[in-house]
């Protein structure tokens, strides 16, 4: 200001512009900017269209104006906090956060993930900049005009990848390549009846025993294929490292392959320190070298084999359900699925053929230790066993007619949701794209795609195969989130109202007797009652609480009881001596 009046310069601004997006833009600043004259623009006449001769034009001059050089500048947001997953970082101390981000810049797969968020940073600046999110659009239509518009959910095939093999073996599971998504590994583990009728357009491409590596843009002829003399029952990929391959074959061995090299297993372990039956469950666990995995089969044993020495192996296990330090055979469980997480090095689920889902953990020294825990959740074996990628702690279990949902953080109710069908289930698998989407594949050849976002009683699409399917696996990319932290809260409140519950009736209890030793004084004259009269004893009973409580509760337990006989319904089994023989000519009976 200036002077007493001074000069001022108000500027206004219209409350709707306050706090909008920022808006990017990789155009030039603007420099300068010619309005056009309004005193010039009235002088404008309209004529009518004629011809106009003229032997002289008007002069016209060209004149050029050079600007000075500008000089550009770019500014960049470096985001160099904030993301932190990891219950172990302290985000205030410098040191700890200094070490961990050390740790992930030294993975591999950093880099990648990096171009990645990048990618998706610009095309979100670029949504952001193409539409003004705080604008209501279509905000003037009629309300019903979209009702019955829906979007239907299709499904096709893109190829169709078939073994070289005559006839064609059983495909029992398939694995993405970890750094290159464009390839998948399949294992066929049939046992044929006759090998010599075994026959291959490729001869070269192993024998009837191999594995083979496809390009999803190629279902003509294999990338790779890596060979056995032993059938092969299931086969795992590294997933820290592609070049690794680990193999559990028919007659209880495991095997190594190198991914960069085809033909024959590189590494193999003895007879003598292989499982007594087949090997039914494989899985990589993490270490610093990449080079431990356990293995599991159906004689209820689990051992721990390190790749450098497949000789021996480091650790040997038998699935009890209550396990002790002298271990029996006989009270195992054989082992169908082995599934572990990368996040939580220290825990490792395992699922057996008899419908039990066990806890483990790799530090422990004894089986007691090593088994923590355990869930009967199914009536028949368990066929997967697959972690939520996005949230961790959530489980697809999927077994005889039945799948659930099932989360370690809850104790007492380990299931969140479940669904039955009438055909067996033999896989499924979530989807690494949407955390709420899963698929479920049956042994009559239906393949289910739930959506729990969407629908919980019905799957949102069907797709309908000729065989029984055996194995599904999901492409590694993807994008989205769901309702598994509200369940799990609400299975955390649950339990902590039910300890409320419990700690409430023990110190109503505790704090009755305290009255009642309180309140007892000596008494001072004793009413004695003939029994023998109905109208006292009946006063008797009105005056004592505790033994009419009693004699109401064992009245309702007569009643349930008599209940219960009336809705028995008795089935006898009968053998084929004692069935009756039916007759020629068969009576309908009325109904």
């Amino acid at each position: 200001m200036m002077g007493i009046l001074g000069n001022q310069f108000i500027f206004s601004r219209e409350r709707k512009r306050f706090g909008r997006q920022c808006l990017f833009s990789d155009r030039n600043e603007l420099l300068l900017a010619v309005h056009p004259s309004g005193r010039h623009r009235m002088q404008y006449v309209l004529r009518n269209p004629r011809d106009n001769n003229s032997q002289r034009s008007k002069q016209m001059a060209l004149s050029t104006v050079v600007t000075e050089n500008v000089t550009l500048d770019q500014h960049g947001m470096y985001h160099y906090e904030g993301g932190w997953n990891v219950k172990e970082v302290n985000i205030m101390d410098e040191e700890s956060t200094m070490r961990y981000r050390k740790k992930v810049e030294r993975d591999d797969a950093w880099g990648v993930e990096v171009a990645h968020l990048l990618r998706d940073c610009m095309t979100m600046s670029s949504q952001n900049n193409a539409i003004n999110i705080y604008k209501e659009f279509f905000a003037d239509l009629d309300e019903d005009l979209g009702s019955g518009i829906r979007m239907k959910i299709t499904t096709r095939a893109n190829n169709m990848f078939h073994d070289l093999w005559f006839p064609q073996r059983h495909l029992s599971m398939c694995d993405w390549m970890p750094n290159n998504p464009k390839q998948f590994l399949t294992t066929f583990n049939n046992r044929p009846s006759n090998p010599s009728n075994q026959a291959t357009e490729f001869p070269e491409w192993g024998n009837e025993n191999a594995l083979y590596l496809w390009d999803i843009n190629d279902p003509i002829r294999p990338v790779a294929y890596y060979d056995t003399n032993e059938i092969v029952a299931l086969a795992k990929l590294c997933p820290k490292d592609e070049n690794f391959m680990v193999g559990g074959l028919h007659s209880g061995k495991v095997c190594l392959w190198n991914t960069s090299e085809l033909g024959q297993a590189k590494a193999m372990c003895p007879l003598e320190a292989a499982h007594r039956e087949v090997t039914s469950a494989l899985c990589w666990v993490h270490s610093k070298s990449n080079t431990e995995f356990y293995s599991g089969s159906l004689d209820g044993s689990i051992k721990y084999w390190d790749t450098r020495d497949m000789k021996m192996s480091l650790q040997d296990l038998l699935l009890e359900p209550y396990p002790k330090d002298i271990q029996k055979r006989a009270d195992s469980h054989g082992v169908t699925v082995l599934e572990f997480e990368y996040t939580i090095p220290v825990r490792y689920v395992m699922g057996s053929d008899m419908g039990c889902v066990f806890l483990g953990n790799r530090k422990g020294a004894t089986p007691s230790e090593t088994i923590h825990s355990h869930f009967q959740l199914f009536a028949g074996p368990i066929r997967s066993i697959v972690r939520n990628p996005f949230f961790v702690k959530n489980f697809l279990l999927v077994a005889d007619w039945r799948w659930r949902i099932w989360s370690e953080e809850i104790k007492n109710c380990p299931s969140t949701l479940y669904f039955y069908k009438r055909n067996q289930l033999t896989c499924g698998a979530w989807s690494t794209g949407r955390c709420s989407l899963f698929v479920i594949g049956d042994e009559s050849g239906t393949l289910d795609f739930w959506d729990l976002l969407m629908s919980h009683r019905i799957p949102i699409a069907t797709v309908k195969f000729k065989q029984s399917i055996t194995h599904v696996s999901f492409h590694p990319h993807g994008h989205l989130l769901t309702l598994f932290e509200r369940e799990i809260s609400r299975g955390k409140l649950l339990e902590q109202r039910e300890e409320e519950i419990k700690l409430k009736k023990r110190t109503s209890k505790l704090s009755e007797v305290e009255d009642l030793r309180s309140s007892e004084k000596p008494p001072q004259h004793v009413i004695k009652y003939d029994h023998k009269s109905p109208e006292q004893f009946v006063k008797y009973i009105e005056e004592d609480g505790e033994l009419r409580k009693a004699i109401i509760e064992f009245t309702e337990s007569i009643d349930y009881v008599a209940y219960k006989r009336s809705k028995r319904v008795s089935h006898i089994e009968r053998t084929i001596f004692e069935l009756e023989p039916e007759s020629e000519d068969p009576v309908p009976k009325s109904a």
